[in-house]
């Protein structure tokens, strides 16, 4: 499919933009030598490896898991009668303005094959009517009065109860202008401030915002605003998604780690890293399986895990002080939790793959496995059951065990059908890895580029120049961080294709609303 079909019927001020070009000047491929280490194997960390692999790096991954992915990661799971199936940390959109992450697929399956597209993507409530945000127009701002008009939840009294500036922030993005509104507030009080009724704000703002795995009122207004441009209001290619036809580890690391060893990189799983230190004009990484020595390295691990090693390496945090000093602040999200249920019957047939959820205390989405990819549609056609995954991206429960049990009874609620249905197999998971971006954050995370020369950071925590978020943010900071080494080393950069990066009315002033804390 192309990322280019739905783009082109944007107004020219939304269509996508070349945020980074390759001098043609330059090089394409580094000279004889060049070696690089990239510690860590999820996206930011192999987009950066393919990147420097492909244009002559020899790169080094080591992964702390036995298989790579992060938390887009697959492992295999023995069920109870004797089959085999890929798990993984939870469901993932791959939403279509994804260039970068998309650029990187495409090296291993350049029509994108593997993925297809979501039918319908629901919002739905035990105590409001369902919200289809499928079907919209892709182009903005088309989507956004298409979602007016045909909306359940929204009603006149919704924009005549708005506050003005509320509703211009949304369309004005900007990011040094929407920092220095917005970032000193959370986002439930700027969701305050637009006036929406509840069933409005449950039905179109609360699922959004816990998708970034926080809680409205320990997450910026201010990256509320940038994510809704970015996936609504700014996005040239609609809010649909596709999802892989397969397991992510058939699908995506296993076609990229062949790629990686056909690029001559050396890839190492179950390698752990203990300690980074300056060793001369180089880097000295130390892991529990022997010393590496390189010039460059790529730390893209997952915020909390950058935080303990930059603890664990003195040395380095003197030689990287302002590198250090945003580590030491970087926040960790609320622990997400997954539950894989294998049901011993389908559920109806009107329940979409997908589906978000609002108004419930853990339950955040449910996606149905058995109509997503086919290894669970098989596993599903043989015994007659269904496969569904239940998320709660925020949670506020202490084991993925009670996550579970919270998340099955709230289901039960929502679809009725599921209250009786008796769990062959259960896979639960509970982990806090993903980033936070509370109030007042922004400017305090660490960048590409760190204080100390051959030092990078990439994941989807890291300070980007550019608009991006979740898995996109992810490769964009690795295929950054790889430019960065490029750029040290003669060659040309890796191009890099965005979304509009202001909104439709950047730049119109303020008309008088009430202010933020942050203006007064």
């Amino acid at each position: 499919m192309s990322d280019a079909l739905t783009s082109r019927a944007a107004p020219l001020r939304m269509r996508p933009r070349r945020l980074v070009v390759a001098d043609p000047l330059l090089p394409r491929d580094v000279g004889a030598g060049a070696e690089a280490i990239v510690v860590g194997g999820g996206i930011a960390g192999i987009s950066a490896a393919v990147v420097l692999a492909e244009r002559g790096v020899t790169v080094t991954v080591l992964e702390s898991s036995d298989h790579l992915g992060g938390r887009l990661g697959a492992w295999p799971e023995r069920l109870p009668d004797g089959t085999e199936q890929y798990v993984e940390h939870g469901f993932h959109a791959f939403f279509r303005h994804y260039y970068t992450w998309r650029s990187i697929l495409r090296r291993v399956d350049p029509e994108l094959s593997f993925l297809r597209p979501v039918p319908s993507y629901p919002v739905i409530s035990a105590t409001f009517p369902a919200e289809d945000l499928s079907g919209l127009p892709a182009a903005p701002p088309l989507n956004l009065i298409a979602l007016a008009l045909r909306s359940k939840s929204l009603s006149r009294r919704d924009f005549t109860n708005a506050d003005p500036d509320a509703g211009r922030a949304l369309l004005a993005y900007d990011r040094a202008t929407t920092t220095a509104e917005l970032d000193g507030i959370d986002a439930a009080t700027f969701l305050d401030r637009l006036g929406m009724s509840e069933r409005t704000r449950a039905m179109l703002f609360e699922a959004f915002a816990r998708s970034f795995f926080c809680n409205q009122g320990e997450l910026s207004a201010a990256e509320l605003v940038a994510m809704f441009h970015y996936y609504f209001l700014g996005n040239p290619e609609g809010i649909g998604f596709d999802v892989p036809r397969t397991d992510h580890a058939t699908a995506i690391w296993n076609p990229l780690r062949e790629h990686l060893l056909r690029n001559h990189a050396d890839i190492r799983t179950g390698t752990r890293v203990t300690t980074i230190e300056p060793n001369g004009q180089a880097w000295l990484v130390r892991t529990d399986a022997g010393d590496l020595v390189s010039r460059h390295v790529v730390l893209a691990v997952d915020p909390g895990a950058l935080r303990a090693l930059l603890a664990a390496s003195p040395t380095t945090a003197d030689a990287a002080p302002l590198l250090a000093q945003r580590c030491e602040s970087l926040s960790v999200a609320p622990p997400f939790a997954v539950s894989r249920l294998w049901f011993d019957r389908d559920v109806l047939p009107e329940r979409a793959p997908f589906s978000a959820v609002t108004g419930q205390p853990n339950l955040d989405s449910v996606a149905v496995y058995s109509r997503l990819e086919q290894p669970s549609a098989q596993w599903a056609t043989a015994t007659g059951g269904a496969i569904v995954e239940l998320h709660s991206y925020s949670c506020g429960l202490d084991t993925a065990d009670a996550a579970a049990k919270a998340m099955r009874e709230e289901l039960a609620t929502l679809w009725p059908e599921t209250a009786d249905a008796v769990v062959l197999h259960r896979h639960d998971r509970l982990e806090a890895t993903a980033p936070a971006f509370p109030p007042r954050s922004a400017g305090t995370r660490p960048g590409v580029r760190s204080d100390a020369r051959g030092l990078r950071v990439a994941g989807d925590f890291v300070e980007l120049p550019y608009l991006a978020g979740l898995m996109e943010r992810s490769s964009m900071s690795g295929v950054l961080a790889a430019n960065d080494v490029l750029a040290e080393l003669g060659a040309a950069a890796e191009p890099i294709t965005g979304v509009p990066q202001r909104g439709l009315l950047a730049g119109v002033p303020r008309v008088g609303g009430r202010k933020t804390k942050s203006q007064s």
